[in-house]
């Protein structure tokens, strides 16, 4: 192992390091476009190839870093990032509260900005700058207004792109746009496996295997672009996830909501037993089915009925719902935490949740039971979406594993990486 702490490289890790450089047969491409499998050396070795080619070619001059988030970033980027650099000779000067890092080496010095592409309010934030070069991060997650903006920012001489992402929809606009036009735009396309990464031993890549299956399999094990169709939880349908409460009483106790008037009102009571969290019972009430509207209050009276015998932590709320979470508020018995509401993550998350054994669902949840043989993948949708019906005890159980078991977790993609 050399002082890096890298002990290899693969063919294709070693392309998305060197192609940039005088010799290379890509040297005279604008930009480098990397997808994939998860987990499979993309993010690192474009990350120390982005800096490197920078110094190599640039002094006094103005970068882009951009992720989801700049948490995102930080995290999937910049922590792994420039303990390598440092190692490696160079002086990075992180300004946290500023959000750029001064980095240098053999007297020339660059600094590189960091920008988060969250929405479409986020091209404003990079607009007017001129910069050298550009690195994207999980660039599918971000708006095509962002990545369009950053991208022109980069008129010197000698700039390019740097693209990396695990793949979505195949009629995401970023892979109608730039991968399948790679050669008309000058770019180096690269796909990676996870056997591209020479780190990960065989049981941390049978580990990735077991967490996804159906379009996630395909996506972030396969790295094909492919549609989500079908059930949304197939495997959950078919009662592979339904167990009988352990024996004793749990540990800790959540209630997550989903709330609606007109919609159906759905409450799941969740049990910690161990590391497994059991949905233990429910309510569920459709307004439409009964023939009868219920007010806040009455809901209100509904949670206290399913909590009633039980400690609760906190009961997760549908963050639209904001005359409930007031009206919980002002009985002052329960603590309102406000759920995460990215519904692609939050489907990939309970996918993983089922798959890791972290969930399951008693045979008393009837209301949830149903909702698993219903609940479908929207079609010939641009976006990973799923039909907005059948989706109410769904779209707590979302709430819940989201907001307390991915509790650290933003809404930008994240794995965590094998050790080195």
């Amino acid at each position: 192992m050399n002082k890096s702490g890298f002990t290899s490289f693969s063919q294709k890790q070693l392309v998305a390091l060197s192609w940039w450089h005088d010799g290379s047969p890509f040297c005279e491409k604008d930009g480098i476009i990397c997808d994939g499998a998860v987990r499979s050396g993309k993010t690192t070795c474009m990350s120390l190839s982005f800096v490197a080619w920078a110094t190599f070619r640039f002094s006094g001059e103005a970068f882009a870093l951009c992720g989801k988030t700049i948490t995102s970033l930080r995290r999937n980027v910049v922590t792994p990032l420039l303990p390598v650099l440092r190692s490696l000779g160079f002086d990075c000067r992180e300004k946290y509260s500023q959000n750029f890092i001064d980095i240098s080496l053999s007297g020339k010095q660059n600094r590189f900005y960091l920008f988060g592409g969250r929405d479409e309010s986020s091209a404003s934030l990079i607009q007017g700058m001129t910069l050298c070069g550009v690195f994207f991060d999980e660039v599918a997650l971000m708006p095509r207004s962002f990545v369009e903006q950053a991208v022109a920012r980069c008129s010197p001489s000698g700039a390019k792109f740097w693209f990396n992402c695990n793949p979505e929809n195949p009629m995401h606009w970023f892979f109608e746009e730039w991968i399948k036009k790679a050669d008309e735009k000058n770019c180096l396309y690269l796909h990676f496996l996870m056997k591209d990464n020479p780190s990960l031993s065989k049981k941390v890549i049978d580990r990735y295997e077991s967490l996804y299956s159906g379009s996630f399999y395909e996506r972030f094990v396969l790295g094909k672009w492919v549609a989500a169709d079908g059930l949304v939880y197939p495997e959950a349908a078919n009662g592979r996830y339904t167990k009988a409460l352990p024996g004793g009483s749990g540990e800790k106790h959540y209630i997550s909501c989903d709330y609606g008037t007109v919609n159906p009102f759905s409450l799941g009571l969740w049990s910690k037993f161990g590391s497994c969290w059991f949905r233990e019972k429910e309510f569920y009430y459709s307004s439409k089915k009964s023939g009868a509207q219920k007010t806040d209050e009455e809901y209100y009276l509904e949670l206290e009925k399913l909590a009633n015998g039980f400690s609760i932590e906190a009961v997760v709320v549908d963050p639209s719902a904001a005359s409930f979470v007031e009206c919980v508020r002002r009985h002052g018995k329960f603590k309102v935490i406000k759920a995460k509401n990215d519904v692609a993550n939050g489907i990939r998350r309970v996918h993983e949740a089922f798959k890791a054994g972290k969930i399951f669902i008693t045979p008393e949840c009837k209301a949830t039971l149903r909702e698993f043989s219903l609940y479908r993948w929207e079609e010939s949708s641009a976006k990973d979406c799923p039909k907005k019906e059948n989706d109410h005890a769904m779209d707590d159980i979302r709430y819940f594993v989201s907001t307390v078991l991915f509790e650290d977790e933003d809404d930008g993609f994240f794995a965590i990486a094998a050790d080195r």
